[in-house]
């Protein structure tokens, strides 16, 4: 919304400057986006009347001219404007004058001496625009008067930022009711009357669709100027707003939308026939628009129409009217329109088609549904001022049970002082809504508490906060003190057993992981590739068409920041990501319908470590994630065995579940290579994806006494089937293995010559222990030997010799 500061100070002129009137709305909810001069610092610039125009002697496109300015003798001016002509009054810069980016000096043109210039709306620095030649002052302009003072320079044009609930500042008179509220200065708003009829011909409106137009307004006036003149006065506002000056009568109607903030449309009464429907369109049905775009309005956009045709399209309702209908040079009587669209009927409608109107942006956020009646009105008397004309009888056709409802808000006081955290009592409270012109009464039920009626262009009215965040801008925001938070601080314990994200975070990074922070919501086609799921978690307003699920597994992310990294020619990375995936879920869960478990996933590809010269170079492989993976669960990794899995992500013979006390917590594994060469990964990276919960819980140590007497260390070499799993086998060894094993360690995997090719050597380091006592020989050997028959029995192994 943009205006004059002097169309608002004619309304409401507090006493400050702008930049504290910026300020103000600023603080009051209202946000001046912009605040800038009309024209910048110039002087010595007067009101010109050009006396005589003559050719230049020696040039073809320059004039000599003789100008009044109203100081003495006429001046002798060279003139280059193609528009210059005797009898016009034209701003003239005199000798010494600084425009900007000249400075007007005697001299001579071609061999004639010029005292000053005549100037151009871009060469005071009004527009940036070419106007095609100097810039032509009103008939009645007085010579002499300084161009500024004449033309009102010194005026600003403010731009406010106004959020959508605030429809009813979309007017000159929303603004003044804002700052007389604010600042206690007296409103001054245009003083309406009732136009009285001069003639009886009027129009039937038919409300065909009342849900989209309750109210509608309407009348003809006879005998009109169409090419009546635009006072000046009228131009600069609408200019000075952002719209182009364009016709007398239709200057009138942009005139009375800003001043009060109804839109209105004039048709040419002579080509409308019979009475004037709001319909929904029919059908297919096409209507040609005032920008001369055909369009086809939407199944449930109104239309004005009359009886022609058997009923002619006329204009888009509230947002454009039709080509056939408008007012031209030519025309001698209007039909005036002022009407009521819901902010329903209206949302969306334009930008549906292309394109955005004036009408269309106040209507689809709510225009005052009292106000069509007076803003005709007004209307009318400001066309009869300037184009002449005959008034008809005002038409209104109403529905007003379709009109918006203000239901009356209860208001407590001490809610509101307690909301604010300021004392305000219930007087100042009354006087500060009073200041918005709210009708309001005490509540019969409670002394406290306030009654009030919200007006009817005022939308955002509805609840007791809306009026608690009222008081607050009329008090000011700058008013109400910032103290200090005060709060009561605890050192609760965190248990023992109890790990927080921010510790695992510490330890995964100790193992040379990089932490990264990918977004929730991904491509649906990672969801089908990584996780094999084709019904995902579709969200409806998505921010790109990308990102337009959300996500069951953090390894998608985590392979798109390695696609990213491989890109830049980082060949090492260990990244990881702590986050939650979205799943669905029966019930019982935070968010009904999903379920959202945090998770820790990690990503490791390259050479498992940083090139150096004490270690020969190696990729890094399956085993070395594992062995992070054991150390993240602590001194719980004794709960913990792999089993292999089949996981869409990970490769067939290369991926692992993650179990913990025989429950799945996770998956481990190489990206399946169908994965690897679609995302150009170049060699399978090794994922892993834990749930954070069985991370996060550790058990307290244990204290085992430490035995005084020597350890006895044997190793044992079994021969078994190639395809048998090893886990089992080591889970039943250490399940059965007598009191004095201490550990059962898996050191070496053979296959080659002198075994079988259908067979593998798997050795195991046994380490065995007594607290009461050395260990004899045939204890140890019984311990031995009963491993033994339990691989032998269990799984079919046979001792390697």
């Amino acid at each position: 919304m943009q205006f004059s500061e002097n169309w608002l100070r004619s309304l409401v002129n507090p006493p400050l400057d702008g930049a504290a009137l910026a300020h103000l709305l600023t603080m009051a909810g209202l946000e001046v986006e912009e605040s800038r001069p009309v024209a910048p610092a110039f002087g010595n610039v007067v009101v010109a009347e050009v006396l005589a125009v003559d050719k230049h002697p020696d040039a073809d496109k320059l004039k000599l001219c003789k100008v009044a300015v109203g100081q003495g003798e006429p001046l002798q001016i060279v003139c280059g404007a193609p528009n210059v002509a005797a009898g016009m009054k034209v701003p003239c810069a005199l000798v010494g004058a600084n425009l900007p980016g000249i400075t007007i000096k005697k001299a001579k043109v071609r061999g004639i001496e010029s005292f000053g210039m005549l100037c151009s709306a871009r060469e005071l620095g009004m527009t940036e625009e070419d106007q095609g030649g100097l810039l032509a002052l009103a008939a009645d302009a007085p010579v002499g008067q300084d161009i500024r003072a004449h033309l009102q320079l010194d005026d600003r044009l403010l731009t406010l930022k106004l959020t959508p609930n605030r429809a009813d500042c979309l007017s000159l008179a929303g603004i003044a009711r804002e700052v007389a509220a604010l600042t206690g200065a007296p409103l001054t708003l245009p003083e309406i009357q009732p136009v009285a009829p001069t003639h009886d011909q009027q129009r039937q409106i038919v409300l065909d669709a009342p849900q989209a137009c309750p109210r509608y307004c309407g009348r003809i006036i006879k005998g009109v100027d169409a090419r009546a003149a635009t006072p000046a006065w009228m131009v600069r506002a609408l200019e000075r707003s952002g719209i182009r000056s364009i016709s007398a009568s239709v200057d009138v109607t942009n005139y009375v939308m800003l001043e009060l903030g109804q839109p209105l449309h004039a048709f040419d009464n002579a080509r409308l026939n019979g009475a004037i429907h709001v319909r929904l369109p029919r059908p297919g049905e096409q209507l040609k628009l005032l920008n001369e775009q055909t369009v086809t309005p939407a199944a449930d956009s109104p239309l004005i129409a009359d009886e022609a045709n058997g009923g002619r399209a006329l204009a888009l309702a509230g947002i454009m009217g039709g080509a056939d209908s408008g007012v031209t040079d030519a025309t001698t009587e209007i039909f005036l329109e002022s009407a009521f669209f819901t902010p329903a009927a209206i949302a969306g409608k334009a930008r549906e088609l292309g394109f955005s109107s004036d009408s269309s942006y106040r209507f689809e956020r709510g225009v005052d549904f009292d106000l069509p009646r007076r803003a005709i009105e007004r209307a009318t008397r400001l066309i009869l001022d300037l184009c002449g004309g005959e008034p008809g009888p005002l038409v209104e056709a109403l529905a007003g049970e379709h009109l918006p409802q203000r239901a009356a808000v209860r208001l407590r006081g001490a809610r509101a002082r307690k909301v604010l955290g300021i004392p305000l009592d219930d007087a100042q409270i009354e006087a500060l809504l009073q200041r918005l012109g709210f009708p309001l009464r005490r509540a019969a039920d409670d002394a406290g508490s306030f009654i009030v009626t919200p007006p009817s262009y005022r939308y955002d009215i509805e609840i007791e906060a809306d009026l608690i965040e009222e008081i607050a801008r009329l008090h000011g925001y700058d008013n109400i003190p910032a103290p200090a938070p005060r709060g009561r601080i605890e050192m609760r314990p965190l248990p023992e057993t109890r790990r927080l994200p921010m510790h695992i975070r510490h330890q995964i990074a100790e193992r040379d992981y990089f932490e990264v922070v990918n977004y929730s919501f991904i491509d649906a086609t990672w969801e089908a590739d990584f996780c094999a799921n084709t019904n995902p978690i579709a969200l409806a307003n998505p921010i790109a068409s990308q990102m337009n699920v959300m996500r069951s597994s953090l390894i998608a992310g985590l392979v798109n920041t390695l696609a990213y990294n491989l890109k830049r020619r980082i060949q090492r990375v260990r990244i990881f990501e702590i986050g939650r995936c979205f799943l669905p879920a029966d019930d019982g869960q935070q968010v009904a319908g999903y379920r959202q478990p945090l998770r820790l996933a990690g990503l490791c590809t390259g050479p498992a470590a940083p090139l150096q010269w004490g270690e020969k170079a190696r990729a890094v492989d399956f085993y070395d994630v594992k062995a992070d993976v054991e150390t993240l669960f602590g001194n719980r990794s004794h709960a913990l065995s792999f089993a292999k899995s089949a996981h869409p992500a990970l490769h067939p013979g290369r991926a692992a579940d993650i179990l913990l006390d025989g429950q799945v917590v996770g998956m481990l594994g190489e990206i399946h290579p169908a994965w690897v060469q679609k995302y150009e990964l170049g060699s399978a990276p090794v994922v892993f994806e834990i749930d954070l919960d069985a991370l996060g819980s550790q058990p307290l140590p244990q204290y085992r006494p430490v035995s005084r007497y020597p350890s006895v260390e044997r190793d044992l070499a079994l021969l078994m089937a190639q395809d048998q799993p090893v886990q089992p086998l080591i889970d039943a060894l250490r399940a059965a293995a007598p009191a004095i094993v201490q550990r059962i360690e898996l050191f070496d995997l053979y296959q080659g010559k002198g075994i079988a090719p259908e067979q593998k050597s798997l050795a195991f380091h046994i380490v065995m222990q007594d607290t009461e006592g050395t260990l004899a020989d045939a204890e140890v050997d019984a311990a031995i030997q009963n491993l033994i028959d339990i691989a032998t029995r269990q799984f079919a192994a046979t001792l390697r010799s």
